[in-house]
């Protein structure tokens, strides 16, 4: 039986050896590329096109045609190809865009035999390649992906967006399409893109480059499909916009390591296949791609994520057009005088709902074997993470020492669905924090918030904040962090108790108008004195009496305590302090600050919104989903704030001349 997909939706593969065939009402060419785990092109000898059609593993047609058929060998493909694209282009002379004729049909079958899965490609526009599959390796197993993304720009863009310089993009463009035979340019010498390395704060990367360089042309945008890097948020105000503090959606996009060496990525271990050959293989924690263990599981824990989404989001357009087309025969049926004679209508809305039930049915089977695999997937990664991505509850805590490095990425809570709810996926952002965060602690912001009461959701929030400001200090070695409270009126001084007793904190919380006014002014000077020391090329002529470490700043219950120039430094801190090493954590109620009118409207949009009770506030501008943010925190009466504020503190002490 056929897979019939939807755009973002996989299938898993069951042998090696398949043949894809094309089906598209009108001349097309039909390219291969292979991109590695990120979806990016080592050169231009990555894809085959009529001009050079073979890569190890497949080869595609060498002419023009509506429909075509070549043969794909997975297990020939090379090691480091994670991702086999499957392109098709309208070829110069033809029409100019895909809009303009029949929905292509891509369908990866067994050799000769029928089809294992397809993909319509509807809803195409004014694009002049797409991308319409992709056969990808996922836990030692191949599976295909209904992907459709297409670009108005052509070819170029579409080779541009994966990794290959301008100049390269361009002449194997016009090469695939025939503009220029391929012996007139030598695709070789031709440069692939590669990302800038930007240094944060005062520590560059060791394998930074010497000189600063100008940054590349951003990436072409794809005109549908689903945006991957460089795709737009959701605008304010827009259905997948944060309705309370502007619009702190999740970036989707996968993540890259950047990197000048030529070194490949360490691979992940291999996955055990299963004794049945219609089992998918056994979950592996750190099967990703990447340079060490943290980062495997980082992106391993993205790829969970990715595929939560996109399985969530086949099964929701298949129920969405299961109702739909039975709305439609009904209307249809009760229209139609005829059907009501002889009992013909019942019998037509009875066969409707019965082909709505079989598709929706048809639809969960594939979500819940989708849920399966990733639920046990979930339950080998879990206990495998390391402390700046585990729980509270992981016994990695208890024996967990202060680190040599700072961290790739932290964990702020767990994301998840209605579909399944009991299935958490862990929200990691990347380290250092490029965007600040605020914890609100109103009520209005949700609808979990308004059933509390108003001083235990203070408390709450503030719990949560200490929490978070713990576990930065213990994944951080012990002099690259120091942490300022702003305490305005005292009102946190419950939940700080432990980092004021543990005597982790730069100094003590700062109370008052004076207190607010000092520390806002000793971080802005920070900021301003790195910030002419970087542009300046000579950090290391700082004042001896500046902090090289990062910076957090915790500010409780804002505004209190703040009068007009303390807000404009708290925004500059905000926009400005990531960049140089001071980031910010903000507990407070945008309600209580509305006396300042659209003034701080910048500032809540600049923040990461995050609620100390489980809220679905995270908008997703990707798959149209709203996803449920729970915090993490340690269980209740557990004492693992406390010890690890111990190993802390003895550890600085130890360091100290």
């Amino acid at each position: 039986m056929t897979a019939e997909l939807v755009r973002g939706q996989n299938h898993p593969l069951s042998q090696a050896r398949v043949e894809i065939r094309v089906s598209a009402g009108t001349p097309v060419l039909a390219l291969a590329s292979a991109c590695d785990d990120a979806g990016r092109l080592a050169g231009p000898g990555s894809v085959a096109h009529p001009g050079a059609r073979s890569l190890p593993g497949v080869e595609v047609p060498g002419s023009v045609a509506g429909e075509h058929r070549f043969a794909v060998d997975l297990d020939a493909v090379e090691p480091a190809v994670h991702r086999l694209g499957v392109v098709l282009v309208l070829p110069p002379g033809g029409p100019v865009r895909f809009g303009a004729v029949p929905a292509p049909y891509v369908a990866v079958a067994q050799p000769g035999g029928a089809d294992l899965a397809g993909f319509t490609l509807t809803g195409l526009d004014s694009e002049k390649a797409v991308v319409a599959l992709e056969l990808y390796r996922r836990q030692g197993a191949w599976k295909v992906r209904a992907v459709g993304q297409g670009y108005a720009e052509g070819l170029g863009a579409l080779l541009a967006d994966a990794g290959l310089a301008g100049p390269a993009a361009t002449a194997l463009a016009e090469v695939a399409t025939g503009l220029v035979p391929s012996g007139d340019i030598t695709l070789a010498a031709l440069p692939t893109a590669t990302p800038p390395t930007v240094p944060h704060g005062l520590r560059a990367p060791q394998d930074a480059p010497a000189a600063a360089t100008p940054p590349p042309p951003p990436d072409p945008l794809p005109v549908t499909g689903l945006p991957y890097q460089g795709a737009p948020a959701a605008a304010p105000g827009s259905p997948s916009a944060d309705t309370i503090g502007g619009p702190p959606t999740i970036d989707y996009a996968h993540p890259r390591r950047r990197r000048t060496t030529t070194e490949p990525p360490e691979p992940g271990p291999r996955a055990v296949p299963s004794p049945e050959a219609d089992r998918p293989p056994a979950p592996v924690a750190g099967d990703a791609s990447g340079w060490s263990l943290e980062e495997r599981l980082y992106n391993q824990v993205w790829g969970m994520f990715e595929d939560l989404a996109r399985s969530v989001a086949a099964y929701r357009s298949a129920c969405d057009f299961a109702e739909s087309r039975m709305d439609r025969e009904l209307d249809d049926a009760l229209s139609d005088p005829r059907l009501r004679l002889a009992g013909a209508g019942n019998a037509a809305r009875d066969a409707a709902r019965a082909r709505h039930d079989e598709l929706v049915a048809q639809a969960k089977a594939v979500l819940d074997r989708d849920l399966a695999q990733l639920i046990a997937e979930s339950e080998v990664v879990e206990p495998a993470l390391p402390a700046p991505y585990a729980h509270w509850a992981n016994p990695v805590w208890h024996g967990h020492g202060v680190p040599e490095e700072a961290p790739l990425a932290l964990r702020l809570g767990d994301l998840h669905l209605p579909e399944r709810p009991d299935l958490r996926i862990p929200m990691l952002v990347r380290a250092p924090l490029e965007r600040g965060l605020w914890i609100d602690n109103g009520r209005t912001g949700s609808e979990a918030a308004m059933t509390m009461d108003t001083d235990r959701l203070r408390r709450a929030a503030m719990d949560m904040a200490v929490a978070h400001a713990v576990r930065l200090l213990a994944v951080h070695p012990g002099d690259r962090l120091s942490v300022h409270v702003i305490d305005a009126a005292g009102a946190g001084a419950a939940s700080l108790a432990p980092l004021v007793a543990a005597g982790v904190l730069a100094g003590p919380p700062a109370a008052g108008a004076a207190g607010v006014t000092a520390t806002l002014e000793a971080l802005t000077r920070r900021v301003d004195l790195v910030q002419m020391a970087v542009r300046a090329g000579a950090p290391e002529d700082l004042p001896p009496d500046v902090d090289l470490a990062d910076q957090l700043l915790i500010v409780h219950d804002f505004p209190h305590g703040f009068d007009d120039r303390a807000v404009t430094r708290l925004r500059y801190l905000a926009d400005e302090g990531p960049a140089v090493g001071v980031h910010l954590l903000m507990v407070a109620d945008r309600d209580e600050a509305s006396a300042y009118g659209p003034l701080l409207d910048p500032l809540w949009r600049s923040l990461m919104r995050l609620s100390p009770v489980p809220d679905n506030h995270l908008a997703d501008p990707w798959v149209g989903h709203a996803w449920t943010f729970e915090p993490d925190l340690p269980p209740p009466g557990s004492r693992v704030l406390e010890q690890t504020l111990e190993r802390i503190a003895a550890a600085r002490r130890d360091a100290r001349p």
